[in-house]
């Protein structure tokens, strides 16, 4: 937006005021708002180059040396309210950190903008600039950069946890090695069942691994759309025998409902079946032992035709407040029984990114006592 706000600053004429040292309070504003400490300017008549501040994306005010707004965009009249024009800057948005960038921006060459929290109504982050428009006049712009301050949140937060889960396997790891060191060196049982205990967290530091390389190069694709037709059927019988031998140690069976008449899907082959894999691991660690897992497959023709998968297990369920963070990377309802059973947390924020990829959606529904079940669509051949 830099050159739509250098291009109304072309469009109007003039030079700049003087707000050096001026900051009104909130409070004294509701009831009168106060002068400058410089003299009034008195309010120029509005160009009709102002008109050109709707051309700005951005919700964006034209005010005065009195702080009084000129002119508005629809943009801004629908974060800050409708009556704007004629309206005292102070009262409509009550933000002192706004007359500061403004102040600042009346006796500056160049732009001057600052990242503020809530400013009046609107809620979320605004990154707010601020440049003279001739004649007494600011031009004041609100890019809207709550999106990109989750993102970064997330982001810090992901380190955060990664670092957390490698290092708890790490931590047992050095624990143990200093044991056989010391004390156990002589001491064959403990050393055996030590290291028993040091494969399983070594091993579990290895699936992390994988899943955040795995994540990453899902992540680099996000944006390129698969293209491949993929049959279901031999996709489904491939992970049926990959965990064919898990299944059976745990008295568990596979039920496949796959119709005979089932069209092709647009999908990458090797990240479905690892979405499936995901899926059907995770019905085995949660479902009881001795219940079936069923993986049902259905096409949903229309406009867009589509192929949806479930797979449902008969587990003790999840509570419904759980259900919306399921996806996140390293969230675990029961985080003790997940690392028990080998989970790293990242297995269903990793199916979401893959059908994400896909333009497919991926829901989950449970029933405490009953079961969950967790489905996914994916585009079918028309």
């Amino acid at each position: 937006m830099v050159g739509a706000v250098e291009l109304i600053g072309l469009l109007l004429a003039g030079g700049g005021i003087g707000y050096a040292g001026y900051r009104a309070g909130i409070g004294a504003a509701a009831e009168a708002p106060p002068p400058l400490p410089l003299p009034r300017l008195p309010a120029p008549a509005v160009s009709p180059s102002i008109v050109d501040i709707e051309a700005l994306g951005d919700p964006s005010l034209l005010v005065d040396a009195n702080l009084r707004i000129l002119a508005s965009n629809d943009a801004a009249r629908d974060i800050f309210g409708t009556q704007l024009t004629g309206a005292d800057l102070r009262l409509s948005l009550r933000h002192p950190a706004i007359l500061d960038i403004i102040a600042e921006a009346a006796t500056s060459t160049t732009a001057v903008s600052n990242e503020i929290n809530g400013i009046g109504a609107a809620e979320g982050a605004y990154r707010v600039r601020a440049v003279s428009a001739g004649a007494g006049r600011i031009l004041v712009t609100f890019a809207d950069v709550t999106q990109a301050r989750l993102t970064e949140r997330m982001r810090v937060d992901f380190v955060a946890n990664a670092s957390h889960e490698l290092r708890t396997p790490l931590a047992t790891l050095m624990g143990f090695i200093e044991t056989l060191q010391g004390p156990a060196a002589d001491d064959t049982v403990a050393r055996q069942r030590f290291l028993d205990i040091m494969a399983s967290e070594a091993g579990r530091m290895a699936r992390l691994i994988d899943d955040l390389l795995s994540l990453s190069r899902i992540e680099l694709d996000k944006y390129v759309r698969p293209q491949t037709a993929t049959p279901l059927a031999p996709l489904v019988a491939d992970v049926a025998r990959t965990l064919a031998m898990r299944l059976e140690s745990d008295e568990r069976q596979l039920h496949i409902d796959l119709p005979a008449d089932l069209p092709d899907v647009i999908a990458d082959r090797d990240q479905i079946l690892q979405v499936l894999h995901n899926l059907i691991s995770n019905a085995q660690k949660y479902g009881r032992t001795g219940t079936p897992i069923a993986v049902a497959v259905q096409h949903e023709p229309g406009e867009t035709p589509r192929v949806r998968i479930s797979v449902t297990d008969q587990g003790e369920g999840i509570p419904p407040e759980f259900l919306p963070r399921l996806t996140e990377r390293f969230y675990r309802v029961d985080t003790s029984r997940s690392r028990s059973l080998g989970g790293t947390g990242l297995g269903l924020a990793i199916a979401k990114h893959i059908i994400e990829r896909h333009r497919g959606v991926l829901e989950i529904t449970s029933e405490v006592g009953q079961g969950t079940r967790v489905s996914f669509t994916l585009p079918a051949v028309a």
